[in-house]
């Protein structure tokens, strides 16, 4: 057995001494690794860089997915198709611990790997897996796919996150002050604790909870019957899960438990920090809930030439080194497409997941009019589309197929595949305007503008989530109004697709080809205002000072104080 402190290459700041864990099903560390699907696991990725920066005691547990998310590829047609391949990874380190832990009511075991901060200049991250010969086929598939679709598969995956990392590190001996769960996924960690301490409020003292999304997909649960049928409770009985945490309706959600069984928790901006204690607001027993906002890694996701140009002011150099990005980013398009762009046009670019609020296809909602921006000679753009859609969510496939579909005979117009990290990296590097227009409230942080604007493309955006803790229209951003709120969502819809498609039209298009010194402006001042705010120190650092450092006893009062209030 090995001291997990022996692991890290640094001596702990003071500041940043105190030793935690950090819970996620997802880790997007760099692109060998294929572990993560979107925004949660590039947060997640991003943290673990800036704590190793910033030399803090923070170890991170997580699931070495077999399959990862998915692969993302094409039909004969184009379409999207879905693969799943199993993946290898010399790179981490076999710890050689093997250990059992319950699901439903059998004993399943748990090898442990280890990806060493060296690797990828992280803090040490600790990935568990089933898929080992010591378990039944069955069991090894509950570390196969990462979000798995079967609900029993899910349950599972959360038992062996949340109970297997906090049995893990009980085996490493390493006394761990806090636990933090970056999103519900891992709520069993709560009641392998409450198993441990038997006193709920122990249990408060050291848990801190993330939530992510104000949607209903990402605030999972299940019913009370299922979980203890699937051992989730860890021994404690459905009486007892009623006393503690007051299930709604014999139906657990995660979020909500976890704000009731944590000493803090946080939003990912200060505008979804406002959402969610509203969304919770009225239900007994929550702790509080603050705001910290997501942040990146700049480290990781600059380009030091452009950093460099920006340092010294010198424009030519700023500009010279962005067409050399958009030459990079252009060839992987023609790789992928067949489609040759220029480095001199205007380039957009919409890359996230696919999902329905995220609204991919809003521009095109006037389809006549995006035809008439697309096919202006006078003033010629360019755009790119890329993300993975949930490999059953059919309405978002059909939607990354829709676009395929209206652009394929544009030849200044693209769909690419696989938006994983590096393919990331070159859209924020190579692209003129990063796109992002969810409907409003519903993105959390949005994080994918930050990088893009470290890498001189200028947010062009709904304000939402982290935008408006940033954004000067006209000056380091462009800001899409919004409708209405009280409108039904189709009126709005259509309402904020006009106001893009004029925004663009009228201010944004004629700017970047009639006052290139002023764009340039915006494209240094947008560079420069995202740091050193939007970088993931900051973030780590927060952590430590709101949620880690924050003392158990402030959060206790009439209405907030152990679970057993719930009942009141």
């Amino acid at each position: 057995m090995f001291n997990v402190s022996d692991l890290f290459p640094y001596k702990f700041d003071n500041r940043y001494s105190k030793p935690v864990a950090y819970f996620s099903m997802e880790f997007a560390v760099d692109q060998p690794l294929k572990i993560y699907s979107g925004g949660l696991g590039f947060l997640a990725g991003s943290h673990l860089r800036g704590a190793y920066e910033l030399k803090q005691n923070l170890i991170g547990i997580g699931i070495l997915w077999k399959k990862g998310y998915y692969d993302q590829e094409r039909n004969q047609d184009q379409t999207l198709r879905v693969s799943f391949r199993d993946k290898d990874y010399h790179f981490l380190t076999d710890t050689k611990i093997l250990f059992p832990i319950t699901i439903h009511g059998a004993r399943v075991y748990v090898k442990a790997y280890l990806l060493r901060p060296e690797v990828f200049n992280t803090v040490p991250l600790f990935l568990l897996t089933t898929d080992i010969p010591e378990n039944d086929y069955l069991a090894q598939t509950i570390s196969h796919r990462l979000y798995d679709p079967n609900e029993t598969t899910r349950v599972a995956q959360s038992i062996l996150l949340g109970a297997g990392g906090a049995k893990l590190l009980d085996i490493l001996e390493r006394e761990t002050e806090i636990y933090h769960m970056n999103e519900g996924h891992a709520l069993p960690l709560c009641f392998y604790l409450l198993d441990k301490y038997r006193d709920i409020n122990e249990v408060k003292k050291r848990v801190v909870f993330t939530t992510h999304t104000p949607e209903k997909a990402g605030n999972e649960e299940h019913s009370v019957p299922l979980l203890n049928n699937m051992s989730f409770f860890n021994g404690l009985t459905t009486q007892q899960v009623q006393e503690y945490v007051a299930p709604e309706n014999g139906v657990l959600n995660y979020t909500l438990t976890a704000l009731r069984m944590a000493k803090r928790a946080n939003g990912v901006s200060q505008l979804h920090g406002e959402v969610s204690r509203k969304m919770w607001n009225g239900y007994k027993g929550i702790c509080e809930i603050t705001a910290i906002t997501n942040a990146q890694n700049r480290t990781y996701w600059r380009d030091e030439e452009l950093d460099a140009a920006l340092e010294k002011d010198d424009n030519k150099a700023l500009v010279k080194r962005k067409k050399e990005l958009k030459h990079k980013l252009f060839r992987v398009v023609a790789n992928q497409t067949g489609k040759l762009f220029d480095e001199n046009v205007l380039t957009i670019v919409w890359a996230r997941r696919f999902a329905g609020y995220k609204r991919a296809n809003l521009i095109m909602s006037d389809f006549n009019r995006f035809l008439k921006i697309a096919n202006n000679k006078k003033y010629p753009v360019q755009m790119i589309w890329a993300g993975k859609p949930y490999p059953e969510d059919f309405g978002a496939i059909n939607i990354f197929n829709e676009i395929y579909w209206k652009t394929k005979d544009l030849r200044n117009c693209t769909v690419v595949t696989g938006y994983e990290l590096w393919l990331s990296g070159h859209l924020k590097k190579g692209s003129d305007l990063w796109l992002n227009n969810p409907k409003l409230y519903h993105e959390a942080s949005g994080t994918s503008g930050m990088t893009a604007a470290m890498n001189g493309s200028i947010n062009l955006s709904i304000p939402d989530g982290w935008v408006p803790e940033f954004a000067k229209h006209g000056k380091n951003s462009f800001l899409i109004e919004t409708a209405n709120d009280a409108l039904p969502n189709e009126e709005k819809d259509k309402i904020e697709a006009q106001n893009l498609l004029n925004l663009l039209e009228n201010e944004i298009i004629p700017a970047y080809y009639e006052k290139p010194d002023q764009w340039l402006e915006i494209v240094k001042s947008s560079m420069r205002d995202v740091l050193p705010f939007f970088d993931a120190g900051r973030m780590a650092d927060e952590y430590y000072q709101k949620l880690y450092h924050f003392p158990f006893e402030e959060t206790v009062n009439s209405k907030q104080a152990a679970l057993a209030g719930v009942q009141a």
